[in-house]
């Protein structure tokens, strides 16, 4: 992954997760706040509430202790307590006295319980209330909430009870006054809140039981769930009623239970905070956290785009030109003209570069020098053999002219064809070194090695079974899935033709030549190993000395490889097992992006003698026993 999309996704990431845990402690902050005032205001108006809930229950108890201290109540009670009293006398009575209390509901009840005066239902004097009967201290209690029977319906009464004793006689006296919607106008509303009222006089929930201080609440039926929890178990709680389509939002209400004597839910007062400012509130801050992000995005992205061009842009061309110099390019320069730390490591790689550029000339002059050198004492080497030969002949003639002259015809021919062979061995000599002297640079592109030796190996298909000889077997175990080198495919193939021609020289009984090629840890690995000979007793002096000994032959094995190898930058090295033949082993480092294939032109696909498809075969290659130790050494 490159260096922007990094610096992209982790900026991403900081600012969307920075703002994301800002965005929820500020929302969370915000909701806490909220909640609290509002739970204080809701507090207050259930305080308020309260407060003239109370009140209005004090007024009940007021109007009612005053009717039973009054004169008449007394002379009411004193009547009804003789044996042989008419209770009918004081049947209308109620309705009168609860008018001028300004009393909703009025009954008077006699000491066992029968209805003597009824304001909200005369018509049912005589029937009996045994509940008010149950209870002796009447006039400690306070008001309560009741269900109160009506000729054609049932209201909500707050009322309370007084009782007015003659002797072991009492009357009762029951008032209240109606408690609806009406009080709900005596509370004070901040802005926001709003406060329903619900009477519960069904077991189901009934819409237009549901008011507001101005009568029925709008969309009642959003609250059917609030109430019927509140009827499964009535106690004051806090309930969220979501928004709906059309003006009503999402509020949250804490319910206050009213019940009866016998905790019976009778009626509830649901306290409400319209949540349209904590809602536009928390939309303000994510559309703020939104724009903000996106700002903050846009500005990494900037920032990335710019950190890009001061930094992967730079580093990618000198991770290119890395790549250009490891793959044979010693010319690769990071041409980087920027600032700061990427500029200065591009300049150090080129001032690397052109230090390993110089260093490479010198070690290639070097090894050129140690090249010919090597090559001028094989050149004596070579040259000593049929020198000798000539002077031998040269002396051979004087002395058969001195001492043999009638013979010397015959000896001069016989010398003269001796010296024409010779003669012929020394131009074959100077022919390879003045090949091996016009030996030019290399002109690098991307190669197949396996179709290169591919080639070479079919420049020798004559001599593996050439006739007067045993035959050599090739066998071929080539990588197909090795990546290309960078590389002359026509120096290549020379050097595998002289590697290939010195192996056949040494297996003169025949045997296997086997080529194997194979990629790993960045270069290709190609090996070629013969069945031959041992190399020639004695350890060599060095790696050149062994890798000399193989070559002896030529003379020139050790230079044309080794040149051509060191070229290309590989390495060579060789390894000799006794009884079991030697294996010479090249790696080339992996080449550049490939492209298609040069066509090679070897002596395997032109037409040319068989004296320059190959180079000279090696001679008198000496072999004597060695120890069975296999030896590897690097050239």
């Amino acid at each position: 992954m490159k260096l922007s999309a990094k610096l992209v996704i982790f900026s991403v990431t900081v600012i969307a997760g920075s703002l994301g845990v800002l965005t929820w402690s500020v929302e969370r902050f915000v909701r806490q706040q909220s909640e609290r005032e509002q739970k204080q205001r809701s507090d207050t108006l259930v305080t308020q509430f309260r407060r003239e809930f109370a009140h209005r229950g004090d007024e009940v108890v007021y109007a009612l202790q005053g009717i039973a201290e009054a004169e008449g109540t007394l002379r009411m009670a004193l009547d009804l307590s003789r044996a042989q009293s008419d209770p009918s006398l004081y049947a209308r009575d109620a309705q009168g006295i609860a008018t001028s209390r300004q009393l909703d509901f009025l009954e008077m009840v006699g000491d066992d319980g029968t209805l003597i005066s009824s304001a909200q239902w005369p018509a049912r004097i005589g029937f009996k209330n045994d509940w008010v009967t149950q209870q002796s201290d009447w006039n400690q209690q306070g008001a309560f909430l009741a269900r109160v029977e009506l000729p054609d319906t049932v209201d909500l009464g707050l009322l309370a009870v007084r009782t007015v004793n003659v002797g072991e006689k009492k009357l009762y006296l029951i008032g209240g006054r109606r408690l609806d919607n009406g009080f709900l106008q005596a509370l004070v509303l901040p802005a926001g809140m709003r406060v329903l009222f619900y009477r519960n006089l069904e077991a189901a929930f009934v819409p237009g039981a549901l008011l507001d201080s101005d009568g029925p609440a709008e969309q009642p039926e959003r609250f059917a769930s609030l109430i019927g929890s509140m009827q499964k178990q009535p106690r004051a709680s806090e309930y969220e009623i979501a928004g709906s389509i059309g003006t009503a939002k999402a509020e949250k209400f804490m319910a206050l239970p009213l019940t009866g004597r016998s905790n019976e839910l009778l009626a509830a007062v649901l306290v409400g905070n319209a949540q349209d400012s904590i809602a536009q509130t928390l939309t303000h801050i994510r559309t703020a956290a939104l724009a903000i992000g996106a700002a903050g995005i846009l500005l990494a992205l900037i920032f990335s785009w710019s950190i890009s061009r001061q930094v992967s842009r730079p580093l990618a061309r000198l991770e290119r030109a890395a790549r250009q110099l490891a793959a044979g390019d010693w010319n690769a320069k990071a041409d980087v003209r920027a600032r700061g730390e990427a500029g200065r490591a591009a300049r150090a790689f080129d001032e690397m570069s052109a230090e390993l550029r110089a260093k490479r000339e010198r070690l290639l002059q070097a090894e050129r020098v140690a090249a010919w050198r090597e090559l001028a004492r094989n050149f004596a080497v070579e040259l000593k053999v049929p020198l000798f030969s000539l002077q031998l002949t040269l002396e051979n003639l004087s002395r058969a002219r001195d001492k043999t002259p009638e013979r010397f015809d015959e000896i001069f021919l016989e010398s003269m064809k001796m010296v024409g062979s010779e003669l012929e061995t020394l131009k074959g000599i100077i022919g390879r070194f003045s090949d091996f002297a016009r030996m030019r640079q290399p002109r690098m592109q991307s190669v197949n090695v396996n179709d290169v030796l591919r080639a070479a190996v079919k420049s020798f298909e004559e001599e593996f079974q050439s006739r007067g000889r045993p035959p050599v077997k090739p066998e071929l175990r080539l990588d197909e899935y090795a990546a290309r080198i960078w590389a002359d495919p026509e120096l290549l193939y020379k050097g595998f033709e002289n590697v290939i021609a010195n192996s056949l020289d040494a297996m003169p009984t025949g045997g296997t030549l086997t080529i194997r090629t194979a990629q790993q840890n960045g270069v290709v690995r190609v090996e070629i190993s013969d069945t031959g000979s041992e190399l020639e007793g004695g350890e060599p002096a060095g790696p050149a000395g062994l890798f000399a000994a193989k070559l002896e032959g030529a003379g020139l094995g050790l230079a044309t490889i080794q040149t051509v190898v060191s070229d290309h930058g590989g390495r060579i090295s060789v390894e000799a097992t006794p009884g079991a033949g030697t294996a010479l082993r090249m790696e080339f480092p992996v080449g550049p992006t490939p492209v298609t294939a040069p066509q090679i032109e070897t002596s395997a696909t032109r037409s040319k003698p068989q004296s320059e498809a190959a180079p000279a075969k090696s001679q008198d290659v000496a072999t004597k026993s060695k120890p069975p130790l296999a030896r590897v050494i690097d050239i």
